[in-house]
């Protein structure tokens, strides 16, 4: 199941919410920042220092911390250079890693933001398609395995945007 909600994704208690990470798994701005201040800057940037990096496209877990949600997934989205660098492949693959990883770790709702779609300049109906193309083949893979998927967005123009892709896939 797919659904796109407007709201802020540190409000969701969803098993984990995922955040737009960097390589470094540094404190970062937009969707990051939110995330590492509401679960507790010096906490999640300890559980981050740990792991140490993030390679774009794969996706690792740290505790929610202060978070309504009790997992974290970072995942790294590519920084968008015109799509003919491998960007498609790598955001494709940041969805998917991280629904893995939230499988790998018995999770079964997960919320994402848009990922690359904000600083990262990715284009905004191809930053849908390849969301939601992944996670909808990554739930024909996983047959059986529930997961809830919602999508957090807080802007009206991008969620009516996904919601009519979303109707239309």
């Amino acid at each position: 199941m797919i659904e796109i909600m407007k709201i802020g994704i540190t409000e969701l208690a969803t098993d984990a919410i995922v955040n737009a990470a960097n390589e470094g798994l540094r404190e970062g701005s937009g969707v990051c920042g939110a995330i590492f201040r509401a679960a507790g800057s010096a906490d999640m940037t300890k559980a981050c220092k740990a792991i140490g990096h993030c390679p774009t496209g794969g996706a690792v877990i740290t505790p929610g911390f202060r978070l309504a949600a009790a997992h974290v997934i970072h995942t790294v989205g590519p920084i968008y250079k015109g799509g003919k660098t491998g960007e498609p492949e790598q955001l494709y693959s940041a969805y998917h890693s991280s629904l893995d990883v939230a499988k790998e770790n018995g999770l079964h709702s997960i919320a994402f933001p848009l990922i690359s779609a904000g600083i990262f300049g990715y284009p905004l109906e191809q930053a849908w398609e390849i969301a939601l193309g992944s996670c909808k083949d990554w739930l024909a893979e996983n047959d059986g395995y529930e997961m809830q998927i919602v999508f957090a967005v807080l802007d009206d123009k991008i969620m009516e945007m996904g919601m009519h892709l979303l109707a239309r896939s």
